[in-house]
């Protein structure tokens, strides 16, 4: 069994597509997923299936969501390799002063690619910094300067429906729970 995360896009946010953890999750176990699990509001859900066909599961997902919740649901996808490579791989030093940098990891819906959507997102000089990876975007912005952070541009863009964002600590986090789950 491969163990993935869905990190679902627009749910519980400003007061819409509310949905509760548990609900989330009996969803998830109705389409006969083992080992299901929520990590915080913003919709999060690790479990853990022998089907391998991505593009297919997340098919399958949207479309469960979407019918149970009644709202168009988007959802990234990410297996445990996947997951771990896009941490392994975040640029030197990403992470690794929080008290100055606010840091984001951009999860990018296929079939988006990070060169496509480094042609949609800008950093501001002096503020921001932006870097492709498979599949994801790393983005970090000076804290005392983040009014001044290009970041929230890109919600108005057409490309950010292919695409959420989740911070550096949930993405860690995530991953370090597909791993003790998997155990």
């Amino acid at each position: 069994m491969d163990r993935y995360a869905a990190l679902l896009r627009g749910i519980n946010v400003g007061g819409k597509n509310l949905i509760g953890m548990a609900d989330l999750k009996v969803c998830f176990e109705a389409l006969g997923f083992e080992k299901v699990s929520t990590y915080i509001q913003s919709g999060n859900v690790l479990f853990s299936t022998d089907k391998l066909d991505q593009a297919v599961l997340t098919r399958q997902i949207e479309a469960a969501l979407s019918k149970t919740f009644n709202y168009e649901s988007r959802v990234v996808l990410r297996s445990y390799r996947q997951m771990k490579a896009n941490v392994a791989r975040a640029p030197a030093g990403f992470g690794s002063d929080p008290a100055t940098y606010r840091y984001d990891v951009i999860f990018l819906k296929e079939p988006l690619t990070a060169a496509e959507a480094m042609q949609s997102v800008t950093a501001k000089a002096g503020v921001d910094q932006a870097f492709g990876g498979r599949g994801v975007l790393y983005f970090s912005r000076l804290i005392s300067q983040a009014s001044k952070s290009h970041l929230t541009r890109i919600i108005r863009m057409p490309v950010y429906l292919s695409m959420t964002i989740r911070n550096w600590n949930t993405t860690t986090k995530l991953l370090e729970l597909m791993e003790t789950a998997g155990r």
